[in-house]
């Protein structure tokens, strides 16, 4: 046996030992798939174990997240620090090898996969991101951003619907240095995939416009390293290597068959793998010979990065300010002063906040070069669009706008791929209604804690005539409940500004801007008040008989209510609560001078679920909200129709005191 192919079997032992041991998992995929797997990784890939987070590394994605022993098998083989130990803690609490790979919890980890379809997105995103910052930054012979991404895929990933969207962008932008490898083995949990999938696919990528190839045999690493090499001479197409492989290879009763999937192979069959592949060693025992066949490997991968580093000093002299910035791009400066001035905060007219949003968009983007984005093929509503920016495009790389199309659930996988390539700041745009067609890869960013913007208009049944399809209602309580996620509804262009200034400096988690289509006042007190989260926007006279909390339109809507209110003799106080994990954050006694304990009388008012502001309005509270769905008309008559008016709120108050 050569040493290449036991270090392929190496793969597979340690993989289904790491499942036996838990008793938990899926060694049907590491079995099939370490072939193709050793040959990216020790044949073709750039990329440096003792420099994992190096910029100009290639991209490894697994896709297929379940099989994750695959990748803590390599992780360990190429010396990414996962230990023995770690293997053998595989799917326990708090090791280094969740039940699926997880970013940010496992170095040499890309993304976090395992929601099917996720790691195509994602990969797609971080291939835009290569041919962008290429664009901008190479010159000459002096190609600082020059890699591939991969991914192992298989025939779930295949069938899932985000695929399918971020593959056709994929194909019409011609991203040639993305290139996955389909692990087809046409089974499925539920057994042959002939039950659900009977499409030809490497003809349904033909048709998005991708370059197809075909090997026969999972376990010929010449032709698998052939079809790449030829794979990555076209930089006009992306490319899908169809790879045919048997999962669960090497089990004796369970290879080809669906209960090679997603449960241990059960002492009986490991030994009887290990006997196919003639192995001797004890559980998670590497060979000495594999060992020093992979540091060999690993060398290959650090002088590939030294390489790397003497053209970046030759760059430097005679590029030295674009090198600056593209440092700045890595460590993704802000312009603070600029966030902070005037300009950047100062309204002179009435905005919907979608416009305000619009306007601060290209305020940014005359001073955040590496601010990318897009919309879901409603740019003109979402007012995302860059008016000094060119479209990114297959023509021309280098532009900024990204037109995604009708495809929110792929602009979700994508904005995160941008984001983990590393240098850029990616935003999204989609009517809030529509973050039902992404929650998966918005729920992903919050997950892995990716700074994503979405700024998700037409926030509520003021959208008006378009009904109750695109009215939101219970999309605001679903991503309040989502850690890591901050909301920020804000009331008018100022909070507009505070809502960008708080997404732009969080690197926590992803940011929601939740934006009006409706035009809205320009309210006297707001402004910088609003990064709290919540404020006084108008203090009571007198003694403090009710507070008012609202958010977005629904503000001013409270601020005349609390003018009436006066007109009675109550003491009224209006607190504008555009974001509530912005206020959790805040100290106690913060929160205490806003919402005093001893001021229980509280009315919130909100054009959406009510779920949630009980915590705000307490026992001896209320609240004005959406207990139904919306309904098709003029969005005012629509607030008139479900209760959104200054009288309903003088008259809910009025029941309180």
């Amino acid at each position: 046996m050569n040493i290449e192919q036991k270090t392929i079997n190496t793969m597979r032992v340690l993989s289904a030992d790491m499942v036996e041991k838990a008793k938990s998992g899926h060694p049907g995929l590491p079995l099939g798939v370490a072939p193709m797997a050793y040959t990216l990784w020790a044949k073709v890939m750039n990329h440096n174990p003792k420099n994992p987070r190096w910029i100009n590394r290639d991209r490894f994605i697994l896709s297929a997240g379940h099989g994750s022993a695959l990748i803590y098998s390599l992780l360990h083989l190429f010396e990414y620090g996962l230990t023995s130990e770690d293997l053998k803690n595989f799917r326990q609490l708090d090791s280094k090898t969740p039940g699926h790979p997880e970013y940010g919890e496992t170095v040499g980890v890309e993304v976090t996969t395992g929601p099917l379809g996720q790691g195509m997105a994602n990969a797609v995103g971080m291939a835009m991101a290569e041919a962008h910052m290429a664009a901008h930054f190479n010159r000459g012979d002096h190609n600082i951003v020059d890699h591939y991404t991969y991914v192992i895929a298989g025939d779930g990933d295949m069938m899932e619907g985000i695929s399918y969207e971020a593959c056709s962008l994929a194909g019409s932008l011609g991203l040639g240095k993305l290139i996955v490898l389909y692990d087809s083995n046409s089974i499925t949990i539920e057994g042959s995939t002939d039950l659900a999938f009977t499409e030809n696919v490497s003809k349904r990528f033909e048709a998005m416009g991708w370059e197809t190839l075909e090997v026969d045999d999972g376990n010929d690493i010449v032709d698998i390293f052939n079809k790449i090499e030829m794979a990555k001479k076209n930089l006009a197409q992306p490319s899908l290597i169809k790879i045919t492989t048997e999962i669960g290879y090497g089990s004796p009763g369970k290879q080809g068959k669906s209960s090679a999937h997603g449960e241990p192979l059960g002492a009986e069959e490991l030994k009887g793998m290990k006997e196919f592949f003639k192995w001797t060693e004890e559980p998670f025992v590497v060979p000495e010979d594999v060992r020093e066949h992979t540091a060999k490997l690993v060398a290959k991968g650090i002088q590939a990065n030294e390489d790397w580093d003497r053209k970046f000093k030759a760059y430097r002299e005679e590029y030295p300010d674009l090198a600056k910035e593209f440092e700045t791009w890595l460590n993704l400066d802000l312009p603070m002063d600029y966030l902070e001035s005037g300009d950047f905060w100062d309204f002179d007219k009435d905005l919907s906040t979608r416009e305000a949003s619009g306007v601060l968009i290209n305020k940014l983007a005359a001073k955040l070069p590496n601010l990318i984005g897009g919309s879901a093929d409603l740019g003109p509503s979402n007012k995302t669009y860059m008016k000094e920016r060119d479209d990114f495009s297959k023509a021309n790389y280098k532009g900024s706008n990204i037109r995604f199309g009708v495809r929110e659930h792929a602009m979700g996988g994508i904005l995160n791929g941008l984001y983990l390539h590393g240098g850029l700041r990616p935003y999204g745009g989609t009517f809030f209604i529509f973050s039902d067609y992404m929650k998966p890869s918005m729920r992903l960013a919050a997950l892995m804690k990716l700074p994503i913007i979405y700024v998700l208009t037409h926030d509520s049944i003021g959208v008006g005539e378009d009904g109750p399809t695109h009215q939101p209602i219970e999309q605001l309580a679903m991503f309040r409940s989502t850690p890591n996620f901050l909301v920020f509804r804000p009331a008018d262009a100022r909070e507009t500004a505070a809502a960008w200034y708080t997404a732009l400096n969080r690197m926590e988690g992803p940011t929601g801007l939740v934006l009006t289509r409706q035009g809205l006042p320009l309210i006297d007190g707001t402004g910088k008040g609003a990064l709290k989260g919540a404020y006084i926007l108008k203090k009571e006279m007198n003694n403090l008989d009710i507070i008012l909390l609202a958010s977005g339109s629904e503000v001013q809507l409270t601020l005349k209510a609390a003018k009436v209110l006066e007109e009675k003799g109550l003491g009224v106080r209006v607190v504008s609560m555009p974001s509530w994990e912005l206020f959790e954050e805040q100290s106690q006694d913060y929160k205490e001078e806003v919402l005093p304990s001893h001021a229980i009388k509280r009315l919130a008012v909100e054009a959406g679920s009510s779920l949630g502001w009980h915590k705000y309005v307490g026992l001896e509270g209320n609240i004005i909200a959406m207990e139904t769905f919306g309904a098709s008309g003029p969005g005012g008559q629509l607030f008139e129709k479900f209760g959104f008016t200054v009288e309903n709120i003088v008259a809910k108050a009025m029941e309180l005191v």
